[in-house]
């Protein structure tokens, strides 16, 4: 079964797996370091996030290393301008309305 991009990134622990190697390629062991799980269930999150094409990974030697596929997280942003430009224009009229009560009040 393939998993959709928005599952993936729907997980709190992938979201911040995709924030720590946002910053630099990291081995699978350097990232369980950060979470208070398994290496075995970071492994897991990790194989989501390749199978979403989220995350790429890159071999070094013997070690494997985990980058951000900037390429499908610009894909993620470009969908998600859309709904970005609705509520900036929602905010821009709900800030219209609060300055029309400001202005009335006594």
């Amino acid at each position: 079964m393939r998993r959709d991009v928005f599952q993936a990134i729907a997980d709190p622990t992938r979201r911040a797996i995709i924030g720590l190697i946002a910053l630099q390629a990291m081995t699978p062991n350097a990232i369980a370091e950060h979470f208070d799980t398994s290496r075995q269930a970071v492994s897991k999150h990790l194989q989501i996030l390749v199978e979403c094409q989220l995350v790429k990974q890159e071999q070094q030697g013997r070690e494997i290393y985990y980058q951000l596929e900037v390429a499908k997280m610009k894909e993620i942003d470009k969908w998600l301008d859309q709904f970005r430009k609705i509520w900036e224009d929602r905010f821009n009229q709900l800030d219209t309305i609060f300055s029309n009560i400001k202005q009335n009040k006594p």
